[in-house]
């Protein structure tokens, strides 16, 4: 089968087109899939860039989505045939997250501690994967993985979003645009946040009430409170981290729901500690979220009208290629790896 190799030390000119053994067949409470795509991710970028620390030989790649072709004794939730995808926390299955130390926290993860969605077979445990929804392609199953996933924890069950609920969404990431579908479909005013005026005119047809361009509107924490009359917004999904944590305080009201979400800004940076308290508000800090919540997930969107933004598809054999546009920034929506 066709694969893709992280060599080390890292970095996308060490991404190496494999030919590897087809795997065999599988265990009890195993699964093997064909895996059809994946998506791109920030995670993703970090370990193949190596600044996430993974061995020589890993197979990288966390979202995955395809059908199954067998399935072992005991497995009673798939059938072969079934369109399925995979699962960032396959031993996350549901309650709250594993009590590990951070180092141990990715060693499950696929693309991570443990081979990933880069390659065309897969063998693993049936708690690795959930359906896809009904009717979505390959291509848009496998963004909801880590993305979908993370918008949804976000808002839904961290943040107890409600029809008339106001959410500010930063940028056109994945995570922020699934953030701005799902407070859409459940009846949320969305104020969204861009540094390019095509991309805003881009968020407005997604249905975005009200756009920021942070680039000329450096205060635009400000401005968004604003925008709501003065109350503040009702959440933000924070994807920059603490290097624009100040703005997004500044937009919410009291009481309000920040979900850390990412890091994209740095890792280090003043928490403004006296204005959150201040404002009373509950900060909910996330990596992803359990099979449980995919699941759950999964069912909203059959039942709504979101299918994901897809950007660009590259090849398998052009992942490096497909990492180099994630770098440029360029991007709107996800980018796609037909597998």
């Amino acid at each position: 089968m066709k694969a893709v190799q992280l060599r080390q030390p890292g970095g996308l000119d060490n991404l190496e087109v494999t030919d590897l053994p087809v795997p065999g067949m599988p265990g009890p409470g195993e699964v093997f899939v064909r895996l059809r795509a994946s998506s791109l991710n920030y995670h993703d970028y970090l370990v193949v860039t190596g600044k996430m620390p993974a061995r020589d030989g890993l197979i990288p790649m966390t979202d995955g989505a395809g059908e199954v072709l067998a399935v072992g004794d005991g497995v009673e939730e798939f059938q072969v045939g079934d369109k399925v995808m995979s699962v960032f926390f396959p031993d996350w299955i549901d309650g709250a997250p594993r009590n590990v130390p951070l180092s141990q926290a990715f060693e499950h993860v696929p693309g991570d501690g443990v081979d990933g969605c880069a390659r065309q077979l897969m063998v693993a445990p049936a708690t690795a994967f959930t359906h896809a929804p009904r009717g979505y392609s390959d291509a848009e199953s496998a963004s909801l993985v880590c993305a979908g996933l993370a918008a949804w924890r976000a808002l839904v069950v961290e943040g107890r979003l409600k029809a008339g609920d106001i959410v500010l969404v930063q940028g056109t990431g994945g995570v922020s645009l699934f953030a701005l579908q799902i407070a859409k479909a459940m009846g949320a005013t969305v104020v969204a946040t861009s540094s390019s005026v095509e991309k805003l005119e881009q968020l407005k047809v997604l249905g975005a009430d009200y756009l920021i361009n942070y680039r000329s509107e450096p205060n635009w924490g400000a401005a968004a409170h604003a925008l709501t009359g003065g109350r503040g917004v009702d959440h933000v999904v924070e994807i920059g981290g603490t290097g624009t944590l100040e703005q997004s305080v500044a937009a919410s009201r009291v009481g309000g729901h920040i979900a850390m979400v990412g890091q994209l800004s740095g890792q280090k940076g003043l928490l403004p500690t006296l204005e959150m308290m201040g404002k009373q508000l509950r900060i909910s800090w996330m990596m992803v979220g359990s099979r449980a919540m995919q699941i759950d997930m999964v069912r909203a969107i059959e039942v709504s009208d979101i299918r994901p933004i897809l950007d660009r598809t590259f090849p398998l054999h052009e992942l490096a290629n497909a990492f180099r546009h994630q770098e440029s920034g360029a991007h709107f929506g996800k980018i796609v790896i037909d597998i």
